[in-house]
């Protein structure tokens, strides 16, 4: 058995670093103790040496979540209006939170009944449809293709919306003090060259340094947004409490952009020695939530009020053009990000190759993944080029894919897991999943439509 340390993004640009398990089956991990008929603890079996505690997990949970996403929040605001966004904010963080709790506290229960140390998120749908009802057993396969094919879709639009901001950012930076007048679909062109070379590496460790360094330009980049926000009286009088009705679902599609982290979930509590902690109060998941959720509406608000309704993608793109400090926040924010490219494109292209390589001969895997690689970065840099404005696109991928996987999946796989006789007084469980696979298909629709309207009215 080997293991790596490897660092692991979501889609917003949050970075989590986790220790993998390599080469390894359920089996290596069980003890002489473990007898059949005892009750089996996932946490007995895992690697109690190099796994993470509950301290490590709570700090890459924290610092995963305080990403690219985050500076996106002032434009969430700016889409829901100062009063409803924070409120609105605190409600879905509470909702993101809580359809964690769900997912992790299914996977454990599955890990207990297969006997299992851990579970993947893919692999945890598919259990559960397993042992469910009769009638849905036979979808168990399309569960876990469904979950796979839903990350590998929204890291690859994620993949997207990285090359447009780093082309963005070095377009308003390069073209203000040079005097240049090149279209932003020029920088995204260029953009795509070092990704395509960053896009060739296949083995995780040679990407953590590039996490590293992406980690210390960010902590930067928020230095220098907060000296811009504080240093000068902020106004609020001329911002509306409440956006305009049209805009509430591009509010509501930007916000879980910015703060669904579903796919990095996983991997760091199969990383922890005592998974139990991961969850319960105050546990690893709340009290970096609580966090998380206090930052993300301070960032969001505060930004919407230094900028109005000039708010941009990133608040870096607000920061005054030609200033050396302005400019080095969004020079490194831009760096941070092209760094971070690499372990984005890497978890969908991992799983894309999994799913794929037995297909290939053998001899030919290494002409074949360039070949692949190659082809989904070009297709990505020509999505970019067609629709090279920021805001929209994250709205897109928040609305279609973290709506579907950070509230629909849990829900359904909480329900099936605990139907028909465990699902509470009254069953308000299975309700109140059908509340949020509700609201997770209102975010999709809303969202999806809002979005593509306004890509339609930059495209025309």
């Amino acid at each position: 058995m080997t293991d790596t340390v490897i660092s692991t993004p979501s889609p917003n640009g949050k970075t989590t670093s986790i220790l993998t398990l390599n080469n390894c089956s359920s089996s290596t991990y069980l003890t002489s103790k473990t007898q059949l008929g005892d009750e089996y603890n996932p946490g007995d079996h895992r690697d109690q040496v190099k796994g993470q505690s509950s301290v490590g997990a709570f700090v890459h949970l924290l610092k995963g979540s305080l990403g690219f996403g985050i500076l996106s929040m002032p434009m969430a605001f700016y889409n829901g209006g100062l009063l409803f966004s924070m409120i609105a904010t605190l409600i879905v963080g509470f909702l993101c939170t809580h359809c964690v709790h769900i997912l992790v506290k299914t996977s454990q229960e599955m890990c207990r009944n297969n006997r299992v140390p851990a579970l993947s998120f893919a692999e945890t749908t598919e259990k559960v449809f397993e042992s469910g009802p009769k009638c849905l057993r036979s979808w168990s396969v399309f569960a876990k293709r469904f979950v796979d094919g839903g990350l590998m879709a929204t890291y690859f639009a994620a993949a997207c919306v990285y090359m447009v901001f780093i082309a963005t950012s070095f377009h308003d930076v390069i073209n203000y003090d040079t005097g240049l007048k090149w279209d932003v679909r020029i920088y995204i062109a260029f953009t795509v060259i070092p990704c395509l070379l960053i896009g060739q590496i296949r083995n995780l460790k040679w990407l953590v340094p590039f996490s590293a360094i992406a980690n210390i330009f960010i902590a930067i980049t928020f230095a220098i947004v907060l000296y811009y926000l504080f240093r000068e009286p902020l106004v609020f009088s001329d911002k509306p409490l409440m956006a305009r009705s049209e805009q509430l679902p591009l509010y509501f599609a930007t916000a879980i952009f910015a703060m669904e982290g579903i796919g990095s979930v996983m991997p760091i509590e199969n990383s922890m020695k005592k998974p139990q902690q991961f969850l319960g109060c105050p546990g690893v998941l709340n009290t970096a939530m609580i966090i998380v959720v206090i930052f993300y509406t301070a960032i969001g608000f505060l930004g919407y009020a230094r900028f109005g309704s000039e708010v941009r993608g990133s608040i870096t793109l607000n920061l005054l053009e030609g200033t050396p400090l302005a400019d080095t926040a969004k020079l490194l924010i831009a760096v941070a990000s092209l760094f971070a490219y690499g372990l984005v494109f890497y978890i969908p292209i991992d799983t894309l190759w999994k799913n794929i390589s037995h297909k290939i001969s053998e001899k030919n895997h290494n002409i074949a993944q360039i070949l692949i690689r190659t082809g989904i970065i070009l297709i990505s840099g020509v999505v970019a080029t067609v629709i090279p404005n920021l805001e929209p696109f994250i709205s897109l991928v928040g609305a279609i894919f973290l709506s579907l996987l950070g509230f629909l999946v849990p829900s359904v796989c909480e329900t099936v897991y605990l139907w028909p006789d465990r699902l509470g007084f009254w069953r308000w469980k299975l309700y109140k999943n059908i509340l949020l696979s509700t609201f997770a298909l209102c975010a999709l629709v809303a969202g999806s439509v809002a979005s593509i309207n306004e890509i339609i009215k930059i495209y025309q």
